[in-house]
């Protein structure tokens, strides 16, 4: 399974230069989410895009089911989760928010991250992850 960070689809709907390849991933058929991960790019496409609500709406639901799945989470991801930020969270050398450490709690041994966050790439790669490297908005990949 490729687990996408919030900015990969966030790339997808905003038309950043990750977008195609977040395309190409989408196509396998292998993609997910988890639900922190959506809201998060949800609220940016909003808020810092300026995208109206139903057209998120519309673009996300659209992806849902074949190009995309949405990850349930429980409580055991919740105690990994903090376990990764305990052991990866630097306030100044790597922000890792509790979003990323939660998509990391969903991974497992033969899953793989997209991302361009460079925290997130750092401390799943700390912990045995595969990360397809995103490039970001000015085309750095992590």
């Amino acid at each position: 399974m490729i687990l996408l960070d919030a900015y990969a689809l966030v790339a997808l709907l905003a038309d950043e230069p990750a977008a195609a390849e977040v395309e190409t991933l989408l196509r396998t058929g292998e993609s997910a989410v988890t639900v922190v991960n959506l809201a998060e790019a949800v609220d940016v496409t909003r808020r810092v895009h300026g995208a109206p609500a139903e057209i998120v709406k519309s673009a996300i639901e659209g992806l849902l089911g074949e190009a995309l799945t949405v990850v349930r989470q429980g409580e055991h991801h919740a105690w990994r989760a903090a376990d990764v930020r305990a052991r990866h969270y630097d306030r100044k050398l790597r922000p890792l928010s509790l979003a990323d450490c939660l998509l990391i709690a969903a991974a497992g041994a033969a899953d793989r991250i997209a991302t361009a966050d460079e925290p997130l790439a750092q401390a799943a790669r700390g912990e045995g992850i595969e990360v397809l490297a995103l490039p970001d908005s000015t085309g750095r990949r992590p």
